[in-house]
């Protein structure tokens, strides 16, 4: 018996297939955009609009988004 040396492209052909197969398209396309990089930087592009609101502001931005999340759960 022996093994075949497949390549990184190959092995990823196959993840693909049978993470489409078995979970669908759409499924299969989130779960992989997970591990894939994403342009820009994150760390710096972030930092620049945070740096402008204030503490009280941010702290305001979850909770309004909380009460938000716990309303449409009411709701649902």
């Amino acid at each position: 018996m022996t093994a075949k040396i497949r390549t990184m492209a190959e092995i990823n052909r196959a993840e693909e297939a049978i993470l489409i197969r078995e979970m669908g398209v759409v499924a299969a396309l989130r779960f992989l955009n997970q591990f894939r990089a994403g342009a820009g930087d994150y760390t710096n592009e972030h930092g620049q609009w945070l740096d402008e609101l204030s503490l009280n502001q941010i702290a305001a931005e979850i909770k309004g988004r909380l009460r938000k999340a716990k309303g449409a759960k009411s709701h649902a």
